[in-house]
């Protein structure tokens, strides 16, 4: 059993001239399991937080320089390898904000690539054949390199794999239309060449992926016309040393569907010892259709699950910790999968397992899904010919997504809600993880081309289904707002991890753009709606007034006082809190506001949208804003219990983010200049906090170091001097 879970967007991909490369020169791992490394051709290296969706650093070479090869991580000592132009080998840290001010040297050979593994020393592959570890030739970077290939033979793919507490540095090559691996080993050190067996029915390999399991190392190599083969090398024999070029048997493990031809291109990845995910290669059941992700098992030549992805499918492929990295079309896509021990039943769909988790599972044998015809409970065939009038009366009709479409396009609203809730319920979750998507599509097609007609409820119980994100159905939120359907945009705010930044903006205007007498009447998330009533109900107690828990004093007690009116000014005095400490927006906009305020983005791609917001529009915001901040200020939710609350920090990056959209507009405008002002004193008192915890540091840092494990007796008297 395999499942391959909703996807969600990484970032987008960089326009190259060529349409059949992705623009990622590779992906590696970052030294954390939520932190990859991307490397693309507009001379850039980012470090992605893959949970959040979001860069946290990024390093550019300049103008005229060219990287060659994928930047690596060094977890030894935490440092970042990069090659450019082909011969200068550049090494950073995390802290260093110029790559180019960073360490380099240059080679005497051109570099193929760094291969990096976790606790593992870098290697440097030279392209011709040469292997050195890191540290050894920086130590001496002009050193000559040999020549291990022969004349004409070329290196197509490479890896560094750890097997028996060994690294073994894998890489095939082509040489007149021959095919040869190289196994490099290190303690010994030696150095194997193996030679593909060719066949007549075998052309050239696409794709290689490379695993170690039993002492030996497991080599798969897909072909063009759909095999998918497997090698072994035992590791001793591998380290022997033998002299001259040993044969590599290979034997069949998965013959792949390839419609009409050959494949041009693909790859693949070995996922556990029985699944593999493949790209580019077609559905059994889908045509001739290639941009499918599909995982299978070898052992039983059985389809477990598969993907239709949006766009042009490149043949790139990486797996991490339970996750797929795939580009398409203009985005690089993370798609979470799970792999079960294999078994004949599982294989087949046929373990016994709870009716929502049971699946039938596609494989070479089975029927065309072209075949749409379905079988009632009655014994009765029903076709999509069938009115809608007729599947009313049936009560045992087994919804299929093709009846249901039908249906759809012609139905009532309150018809078609009714067949929607009889499809979720009747179809399993493998099953319903690729149909909530077609007929959330078919709903949302019908509503833009018939105004009377809106399934409110339809696309609530689709979007509480765990298999919608907005990839699959770009067009849900957008025509959500154009029916104000808070609810539904509310939903899609909790669920949808891959929410562009253009649809953010657009929510978070309409959302301030509408009235809160016009909000009155939605029926928003209760929890989130508890979140807020309790938060503008804190109140500090009298003896707080003055200082609140995490040190911040109101703006009125700072020693620099504000231009505001003195009549103003003096109730500030009366009442610190008073200053703007009532809610500015009301209960239902503030709920919205806050799902906002927690939605995944990128800095870069979400200032420019920002500046679409008009300047009151922003000045309600901010203000919004400022009263979630003195709210927090006093640990108002840290007494009230709910899931999804804002943090102070996404609060912060929120004003950063609108004073950086806004600030020559908010300077000028004098409505906005109470605001903007009292921002300013908040930020001032929370650094002069900070200055005096920095001057405590040390002492601090001595308490947290003193011994706590000596034996003090029952009761002891400690003097503790802080300087």
């Amino acid at each position: 059993m395999a499942e391959l879970y909703e996807g969600y967007t990484l970032c987008g991909l960089v326009p190259t001239q060529n349409p059949l490369f992705s623009g990622i020169l590779g992906i590696e791992l970052d030294g954390d399991v939520d932190h990859v490394l991307v490397t693309d051709s507009s001379r850039s290296v980012t470090v992605y937080k893959v949970s959040d969706q979001k860069p946290l650093c990024s390093w550019t070479v300049k103008q005229g320089q060219i990287i060659t090869c994928p930047a690596v991580f060094n977890t030894l000592n935490q440092e970042y390898v990069v090659i450019t132009d082909d011969k200068v080998v550049r090494v950073w840290k995390d802290d260093d904000v110029n790559i180019d001010k960073a360490f380099k040297a240059t080679v005497s050979a051109d570099v193929l690539r760094v291969l990096s593994a976790p606790e593992c020393e870098p290697v440097v592959l030279f392209r011709c054949g040469a292997i050195r570890f890191l540290d050894s030739l920086l130590a001496a970077p002009q050193q000559p390199i040999e020549e291990v290939l022969s004349e004409e033979e070329v290196i197509r793919w490479s890896t560094l794999i750890k097997a028996e507490q060994q690294n073994v540095v894998l890489f095939s090559t082509e040489q007149r239309g021959e095919y040869f691996l190289y196994a490099q080993r290190f303690n010994p050190n030696t150095l194997v060449k193996h030679r593909f067996e060719t066949e007549p029915s075998l052309s050239a390999p696409l794709s290689f992926s490379a695993a170690s399991r039993n002492g030996n190392i497991h080599l798969f190599h897909l072909y063009s016309n759909g095999n998918l083969c497997e090698s072994v090398l035992p590791l001793r024999s591998s380290a022997n040393g033998a002299q001259g070029v040993q044969a590599l048997p290979r034997f069949l493990r998965l013959s792949l569907p390839v419609g009409q031809g050959e494949q041009m291109s693909g790859a693949a990845v070995v996922l556990d010892e029985a699944h593999l995910a493949v790209v580019r290669f077609p559905h059994p059941s889908a045509g001739a259709s290639e941009d499918y992700l599909s995982i299978w098992n070898m052992h039983f030549q059985t389809l477990q699950a598969s993907k239709e992805m949006a766009g042009w499918i490149y043949s790139q492929l990486w797996c991490y910790y339970g996750k797929l990295y795939i580009p398409h079309g203009k985005i690089l896509s993370v798609i979470p999968f799970e792999c079960q021990k294999s078994s004949l039943a599982a294989a087949m769909g046929k373990l016994k397992q709870s009716e929502s988790k049971s699946c039938a599972l596609a494989s070479f044998w089975m029927q065309p899904y072209s075949d749409i015809t379905q079988t009632s409970g009655n014994g009765s065939r029903l076709t999509t010919r069938q009115t809608v009038s007729n599947l009313k009366t049936n009560s045992s009709v087994e919804w299929t997504v093709e009846l249901l479409a039908e249906c759809i396009k012609t139905g009532a609203v309150d018809d078609v809600q009714s067949a929607v809730d009889e499809f979720v319920c009747q179809t399993p979750q493998t099953d319903l993880q690729v149909a909530a998507g077609m007929v959330a599509l078919e709903l949302v097609s019908r509503s833009q081309t018939d105004n009377n007609f809106y399934p409110h409820s339809a696309f609530l119980l689709l979007l509480q289904t765990p298999y919608l994100c907005h990839s699959v159905c770009p067009e849900l939120l957008p025509l959500a707002l154009e029916k104000k359907d808070f609810g539904v945009c509310q939903i899609a705010f909790q669920i949808f991890p891959d929410i562009p930044e253009a649809v953010t903006c657009a929510c978070l205007k309409s959302i301030l753009s509408t009235s809160d007498t016009e909000m009155e009447t939605l029926n928003l998330d209760t929890e989130n709606m508890m979140f807020v009533n309790a938060l503008t109900q804190t109140r500090c107690s009298p003896e707080e007034e003055g200082c609140q828990p995490n040190g911040f004093c109101p703006p009125a007690l700072e020693d620099d006082v504000s231009d505001v009116p003195v009549a103003s000014s003096s109730k500030s005095q009366r009442d610190p809190l008073a200053l703007d400490m009532s809610c500015p927006v009301g209960l239902l906009k503030s709920a919205l506001l806050n799902e906002v305020l927690q939605t995944a983005y990128s800095d870069r791609l979400l200032l420019p949208h920002l500046k679409d917001l008009t300047v009151p529009q922003v000045i309600l915001f901010l203000q919004y804003l400022q009263f979630l901040y003195l709210k927090y200020s006093q640990e108002a939710p840290t007494h009230i219990q709910a899931l999804r609350i804002p943090t102070m920090s996404q609060i912060m990056d929120w004003v950063c983010l609108l004073l950086d959209a806004h600030f020559t507009v908010l300077v000028m405008v004098k409505e906005a200049k109470r605001v903007v002002s009292d921002l300013h004193k908040f930020v001032k008192s929370q650094v002069k906090l900070y200055a005096e915890l920095v001057k405590i540091e040390g002492s601090l840092q001595g308490l947290k170091k003193s011994k706590q494990s000596e034996d003090f007796g029952l009761y002891t008297i400690e003097v503790i001097e802080l300087f």
